[in-house]
């Protein structure tokens, strides 16, 4: 007989479904860490490809060499420059010779010359490294994904020659963090420091000094990329928001670390001095990291005064920029006028003498093509495949998907029409900008914008267009030294008035050119 509490015994029923795959904020945490791990795979692969080398070189230990490479190379970078490519294997080659002390100094420079150029990657075409891990999408489908990076930078300088710089993965490899925010890095690193010395611990606090100060590399890189994009394309940065914000925050990061690196080095050098009283083994150790740290500390400083200078000097090389760009010369260059050139000449000619025409043109237009291998077999079968028929107009031509273009103008054709009625001033005498502002006003609330747009472009009126194109007037402005007052334009209040153009010299110009 069953008792009636076998029934609740039973085993619970269990999901025959898979489980599904943790969403994206989840799975952020492990793309992360495999990001971190993509980044010191190629330092791990030094070692693992050092065998491939012609000879002995497993006693040395590359992926150190390595880290000491992106070390050496960080705290020699300067803002405008980086780090010259003998001078980091000169001072390389003491490492890799203690590492194997009797092999000779044409093998140390060897292996320092091989972990530099594998950092650096040269057998590749962009030079860098690519990973591919994989993350859940918002729909839980596993999506493979390729993370690209580069360690080691070679950059050409402003004086010439080509410079090493490391990247921030290097960067980040090297203290051992992989995305982390500058700002807040830095105030962590700093905080920790001041702690490590207040309790003594000075060993640890030159670590924590050492980061503080790739810290400071990493941010005046950012800066340097942005003025970089700036002087290549002002419209590529956003120099309206994004970039004034960046400034101004890192103004206020300077002044903050100028504060606490001085009272680091009053902590640091009180430490000293206490350490100056007693002449023991320990003291001495003490003291010789209190002077590291001294210097490293200054080296802190020093590259907060030069990131200042730099923050200060961003606003008027933007400005410098934006003239230089949008009042370029266009690049002057002869084209191919295809049809005056080509078609129109050669349509009246006879085939005969315009075949000769279109042969030399095409010869010479058209690309390089590379001949296909040839083989019997298919040598053979196109010899015996017979031509196909074609039609004689051709095939037919697909219809094109047309789409309006929007309208995306800021002012409207009547608003255009209004700017141009005040501005039409041939029977006038010449007026003022700002009364021709406060008269758009009283008419619309944008049309200020408008007259204001027009007169600035009048500033300089294109004559020798106006006189080609055979306009009798052009529309002028000229700045006499008045400042402008308006509640919400500045700059010079200038003279705007309507200049006659010579109609008849224009016409017996055009008679004497026919």
């Amino acid at each position: 007989m069953t008792s009636p509490a076998s029934t609740d015994l039973a085993p619970p029923q269990l999901s025959a479904g898979p489980r599904p795959a943790q969403g994206p904020a989840a799975d952020e945490g492990l793309a992360r860490r495999l990001r971190a791990l993509a980044c010191t795979a190629p330092l791990h692969d030094l070692d693992a490809r050092k065998a491939n080398l012609a000879g002995e070189y497993t006693v040395y230990a590359m992926a150190e060499v390595a880290l000491s490479a992106i070390d050496l190379i960080t705290l020699n970078m300067d803002f405008d420059t980086g780090a010259d490519h003998e001078q980091i294997v000169a001072r390389l080659l003491p490492r890799v010779a203690a590492q194997a002390p009797t092999r000779p100094a044409a093998e140390h420079e060897r292996v320092a010359r091989w972990v530099l150029e594998n950092l650096i990657n040269v057998g590749s075409v962009d030079r860098g490294f690519r990973a591919v891990y994989g993350t859940f999408g918002t729909d839980g489908v596993y999506v493979r994904r390729d993370y690209d990076f580069k360690l080691i930078e070679e950059v050409p300088g402003y004086g010439g020659g080509v410079y090493l710089r490391t990247t921030d993965e290097a960067v980040n490899v090297l203290v051992g963090a992989l995305d982390t925010d500058v700002t807040s890095a830095q105030i962590a690193a700093e905080v920790k420091l001041e702690v490590l010395i207040n309790r003594g611990r000075l060993a640890d606090a030159q670590l924590a000094a050492e980061q503080a100060r790739y810290r400071t590399v990493q941010y005046a890189e950012t800066l340097r990329k942005t003025l970089e994009a700036t002087r290549r394309n002002v419209r590529a940065v956003d120099w309206l928001q994004t970039v004034p914000d960046m400034i101004a925050e890192a103004l206020d990061h300077v002044a903050d670390r100028y504060r606490h690196e001085n009272a680091i080095l009053t902590n640091i050098r009180k430490a000293r001095d206490e350490a100056e009283a007693t002449s023991d083994a320990k003291t001495a150790e003490h003291k010789r990291r209190a002077a590291e740290l001294v210097d490293i500390v200054k080296d802190c400083i020093r590259r907060h005064t030069q990131l200042q200078s730099r923050l200060l000097d961003a606003g008027p090389l933007f400005r410098a920029e934006q003239d230089r760009q949008a009042f370029a010369a266009p690049t002057s260059y002869t084209g191919l006028d295809l049809y005056g050139q080509l078609v129109a000449p050669t349509l009246p000619l006879p085939v005969e003498q315009a075949a000769r025409v279109t042969d030399a043109f095409f010869a010479r237009g058209t690309g390089l093509r590379t001949p296909a291998s040839v083989r019997l077999g298919d040598l053979v079968d196109l010899l015996l495949t017979p031509p196909v028929e074609r039609e004689h107009l051709g095939a037919e031509m697909p219809e094109p998907d047309l789409i309006a273009t929007p309208d995306d103008s800021r002012f409207s054709e009547e608003q255009l029409a209004s700017a141009l009625r005040l501005l039409d001033l041939e029977h006038d005498a010449p007026r003022r900008l700002s009364g021709l502002l406060a008269e758009a006003r009283e008419l619309d609330a944008d049309l200020p914008y408008l007259v204001a747009l027009l007169a600035v472009h009048a500033a300089s009126p294109p004559v020798g267009t106006a006189y080609r194109q055979g306009e009798e007037r052009l529309l002028f402005a000229v700045d006499d030294g008045t400042p402008l007052d308006d509640p919400e334009f500045g700059g010079a209040d200038l003279i705007v008035g309507t200049a006659l153009l010579d109609a008849a010299g224009m016409a017996a110009g055009r008679t004497e050119a026919s």
